[in-house]
């Protein structure tokens, strides 16, 4: 019984360091703008031109860094993002290193805390691409008709006088090529103004400091199995 116990919890723990891992190879950290991730009126590159340069997906975050009692980040909705209002932020970050964590596809609108600043241009908006799964994949179209299933069109005798005429060349059959859907769905073009541009295939270094898989995390990995295993095989 004793035997079982441990083996059960042995096995919980290798499953937990595994899914931690996976966790994250799977996730990017942004440092907002560029190296330092600074959030002020006068970045050394536009917001905005920064975030079409990245490629963002759910699970990302972003890094702020800023003054702690004089400025913040709030995530407002479209309408407060073009406005500056900053009186009913969806959420408030306030502690001069805040990190925000994408939970969906879509774009989000973030601006400063201090309306003087986001009137300045100190606002940001990032859109965050969509996964489709391999079940929501669009079935190709069934092939056309060949020309020999269409019932020829009745048409009149022609006269006497008017000369024979040649038969219309058969159309062709082969069906166009069908295109497969792009892995990436972008959010609707409604929500994001026309002067954003598309996200760019992939973060840059620059940009973004990954937070992927690495040989110090598989190593961790395998020490902490061993030493589970250790102890229960003592």
């Amino acid at each position: 019984m004793e035997l079982k116990r441990n083996f059960t919890n042995c096995f919980f723990v290798i499953l937990w360091m595994g899914t931690f891992i996976i966790s994250w190879c799977e996730a990017y950290k942004f440092n907002v703008g560029g190296k330092n991730g600074l959030w002020v009126v006068k970045p050394s590159e536009n917001y905005n031109h920064w975030a079409e340069r990245m490629r963002f997906q759910v699970n990302d975050t972003l890094y702020f860094k800023y003054k702690k009692g004089s400025d913040s980040v709030l995530v407002v909705t479209k309408d407060d993002y073009f406005s500056c209002n900053n009186k009913k932020p969806v959420q408030s970050l306030t502690d001069g290193e805040s990190v925000f964590s994408f939970d969906h596809s879509g774009p989000y609108f973030f601006i400063s805390g201090n309306a003087d600043n986001c009137n300045k241009g100190q606002k940001l908006i990032v859109v965050v691409m969509a996964v489709r799964n391999k079940s929501q994949h669009h079935e190709a179209p069934p092939s056309p008709c060949p020309v020999s299933c269409t019932p020829p069109a009745s048409s009149p005798l022609p006269s006497a006088s008017s000369p024979p005429t040649s038969p219309a060349s058969p159309r062709s059959s082969v069906p166009p090529p069908v295109e497969s859907p792009s892995p990436m769905q972008p959010p609707e073009p409604s929500d994001i103004p026309s002067d954003f541009g598309a996200p760019a295939p992939a973060p840059t270094s620059s940009g973004s400091s990954g937070l992927g898989c690495n040989i110090g995390l598989v190593l961790g990995f395998c020490v902490g199995v061993t030493l589970v295993l250790g102890s229960f095989i003592g």
